[in-house]
């Protein structure tokens, strides 16, 4: 059977150097801080226009959570193409963190993410 290689789409939500991993405990840092964690990451749609014209990117998006775990506070930080960066500050928004108990204290710091749009081929029978 002859194999058919179509383009699909791949939309790698991956954090930025020097954060942790989405999955990651919540752990206690040596400056007593916390690091908030994710209950629900969204993965940010591939633009049409941009996979039409086979762009690819990458867009690092920063952020502050609040107590309740919504992010606040979105804007793009870097970004290779425009196309992108609407869709990412989307996602960011879809998210949801871990929310803070009442009885603890959480500094405001700003998280940053790296969205890396890539198309990628997949090979089908």
């Amino acid at each position: 059977m002859r194999r058919i290689v179509r383009r699909c789409l791949v939309a790698a939500a991956l954090l930025a150097a020097g954060t942790a991993a989405a999955d990651a405990p919540e752990t206690h840092l040596e400056d007593g801080s916390h690091e908030r964690v994710p209950l629900n990451t969204v993965a940010p749609a591939y633009p049409e226009a941009a996979r039409r014209d086979r762009i690819e990117g990458d867009v690092q998006v920063c952020f502050n959570v609040d107590r309740e775990g919504r992010p606040y506070r979105i804007a793009v930080r870097s970004s290779s193409n425009r196309a992108f960066e609407k869709p990412a500050i989307r996602a960011i928004r879809a998210s949801r963190y871990q929310p803070v108990p009442e009885d603890r204290e959480v500094p405001g710091i700003k998280t940053c993410r790296t969205f890396r749009f890539r198309l990628e081929s997949a090979a089908s029978d």
